[in-house]
């Protein structure tokens, strides 16, 4: 599992890869919420090179979003890959957080700051 940052406007990419399960999900979990007190509220995780997820990695993403949505921001995914997909929309998280097909689509719904 890797995980990296990218900046685009006001709204921070995160990008994941790898297997995201009960050896990784502290990790991930660590470096989001690390970012997240530093200031970064709009964020986009990238799960296009994610090829698993366990409910620990839904246990990061979800605490992820409660901390964003404390501060006022979001945590929105893209790029999920079909068997992430699957896992997202069986736990009900696609009725808590929302999910695009394309990052530049994630940016864009968090405004036009956020292109910038």
């Amino acid at each position: 599992m890797n995980i990296h940052f990218e900046s685009r406007g006001d709204v921070s990419i995160v990008i994941i890869s790898g297997s995201v399960d009960s050896l990784t999900a502290e990790a991930v979990l660590s470096e989001l919420t690390a970012y997240v007190v530093a200031g970064h509220l709009q964020l986009v995780a990238d799960l296009g090179a994610v090829d698993y997820t366990s409910s620990a990695g839904l246990r990061a993403l979800l605490s992820t979003v409660k901390a964003t949505r404390r501060g006022g921001g979001d945590l929105r995914l893209a790029r999920a890959s079909p068997n992430v997909f699957k896992v997202l929309e069986l736990s009900g998280f696609t009725t808590i957080m929302k999910l695009y097909d394309e990052v530049d689509a994630a940016v864009a719904s968090f405004g036009p700051s956020a292109s910038a």
